[in-house]
């Protein structure tokens, strides 16, 4: 197995809600699980995954307003991880879209810049530098969480094969990615 010891593998929102079967599911979306599975028995020096962890009256749910069904609210099924994911391999869990009041795409602030998650400062604390990134959806959350961790600095390499859009065809993102130096894998 290859070591990224020096390197974060960053999960995004692999949860029940956008696998096949829950309400806000990414097409085919349960295929980047075993790629990740995969990249969780490398080496890394610390391995993060986020889950979108909404209250029951968060505006991104259609009845409040918002453009999405309701999903990953906090303690249910549709927010856990799926049992096909190696979660045993996880070192920290960063809960997002806490605040009714505002979305939060990206692992490191809320849509509105408002609140930070805490990932930025796990991170420096662990002198980690250079970041995998991969899960769901990549037009959506890994978009926004690589467009963070860009502009915070870090070196971003995507791994496609562990991530799904809602978008069926991912090629002007990656080439996107790759014009703001992003490494695709």
């Amino acid at each position: 197995m290859p070591s990224y010891s020096q390197a974060a593998l960053l999960i995004i929102d692999v949860q029940n809600d956008f696998l096949p079967g829950g309400t806000l599911a990414v097409a085919g979306g349960d295929a980047i699980i075993a790629p990740i599975n995969d990249l969780l028995k490398a080496d890394w020096a610390t391995i993060i995954a986020t889950k979108d962890w909404h209250p029951v009256n968060h505006c991104s749910f259609k009845q409040h307003g918002g453009p999405w069904p309701t999903h990953c609210v906090a303690a249910t099924h549709g927010a856990a991880f799926p049992d096909t994911l190696m979660t045993d391999k996880i070192h920290h869990i960063v809960h997002k879209g806490l605040d009714p009041k505002c979305d939060s795409y990206s692992a490191f602030f809320d849509n509105e810049r408002i609140h930070s998650t805490g990932l930025k400062g796990l991170l420096s604390g662990l002198e980690i530098e250079e970041l995998h990134i991969c899960g769901l959806a990549l037009d959506v959350c890994v978009k926004a969480t690589i467009d963070d961790a860009l502009e915070n600095g870090f070196k971003v390499t995507l791994h496609s094969p562990a991530s799904k859009g809602l978008t069926p065809d991912p090629t002007p993102l990656l080439e996107s990615f790759s014009q703001q130096g992003v490494t695709i894998r």
